[in-house]
């Protein structure tokens, strides 16, 4: 009998053991990554700035690694959806997230109730690329400049609308900044992505947004908008004859968009390695600087540490504009 038992015993671990090599080990799957497609999270809709960058970046990526790279739009409440559903993600390598600095740096500032806290729950990869804004209003306004729009603003209180991709966002955080400093109210109505306020602004729902150039540079061209400013320190080439807040009379004013690459917190060292690796070598590439150029925005490629401190950065500058302008939090 107790033969018998043991014989038992034998086979139940000889069978335990033939379990545990049906499968590669965790640490063998991290090793073998990656051995099937990569899910790319996009917070904004098909069609705008972060789609078409993050598009740009998928392809190469895609190649780079072996695996298809499939970049899955879940947009709403300003990007934080579907950034909140990577920061919940399983750190195993197969999740991404391209976002821009909206939900990663200002949504905590404006939002108690926010699912996620970006500098404790996602992995920086990369600072992929930046670019100013631009502010545009509807060239049936004739403006001609920001002295122009603020005269208008007081003259006729509460006439003016503006867009934004969302509260917190790049663009309407600028524009609030800029109220602020130059004393006048607008209204604020926020969009899912570039291409909606595109789209009101045309049909005359907002007159007024501030954009990453891309999407407004054919419109402007046509004349169906007017730029009045541009957000960076220094002219854009692309617009070359549109002057700066800075140069009329709004000193150090500065508000970029930029756009990153991360992971959920937990992603192995050995994946973050690679990931950081081939994602700046796509980035210095002579393609993708041509496809990212005609966007208006220009490469960065940091490095994780390098986001991780950007990130920190911006976080403290923002809230200080937030402060500031009197933004209050949901």
């Amino acid at each position: 009998m107790a033969e018998q038992g043991w014989a038992s015993r034998r086979q139940l671990l000889q069978l335990g053991a033939g379990f545990c090599t049906l499968g590669p080990t965790w640490a063998q799957q991290q090793a073998l990554w990656p051995t099937r497609a990569i899910k790319l999270v996009v917070p904004f809709p098909g069609g705008s700035s972060p789609d078409l960058v993050a598009r740009a970046l998928a392809e190469p990526l895609s190649q780079a690694l072996g695996q298809p790279v499939l970049v899955d739009n879940r947009a709403g409440a300003g990007g934080n959806i579907g950034t909140a559903s990577v920061a919940k993600s399983v750190p195993d390598g197969y999740t991404l997230l391209f976002t821009t600095q909206g939900p990663l740096v200002t949504a905590p500032l404006l939002n108690r109730r926010l699912p996620y806290e970006p500098l404790k729950d996602l992995q920086p990869i990369s600072w992929i690329a930046s670019a100013p804004n631009v502010l545009v209003a509807d060239a049936k306004l004739g403006l001609r400049d920001t002295a122009d729009l603020i005269r208008r603003a007081k003259a006729r209180r509460g006439e003016l609308n503006y867009g934004s991709v969302g509260q917190g966002s790049a663009s309407h955080l600028a524009m609030e900044a800029f109220m602020a400093r130059a004393g006048i109210s607008l209204t604020h109505v926020p969009f899912a992505g570039f291409a909606q306020v595109l789209n009101a602004l045309l049909s005359g729902l907002i007159q007024l947004a501030w954009m990453v150039p891309g999407p407004a540079l054919s419109q402007l061209k046509a004349g169906r908008l007017q730029a009045l400013g541009v957000s960076s320190l220094g002219r854009m080439a692309a617009l070359a004859d549109v002057p700066t807040l800075a140069e009329q009379g709004f000193k150090d004013f500065e508000a970029l968009s930029w756009q990153a690459l991360l992971a959920p917190a937990g992603l192995s060292p050995a994946i973050l390695k690679r990931l950081s690796a081939e994602v700046q070598r796509i980035v210095r590439s002579d393609e993708f600087r041509s496809r990212l150029l005609a966007q208006a925005f220009s490469v960065v490629g940091a490095s994780p540490e390098g986001l991780a401190l950007h990130m920190a950065a911006e976080r403290k500058r923002w809230g200080q504009v937030i402060q500031a302008a009197g933004v209050q939090p949901e």
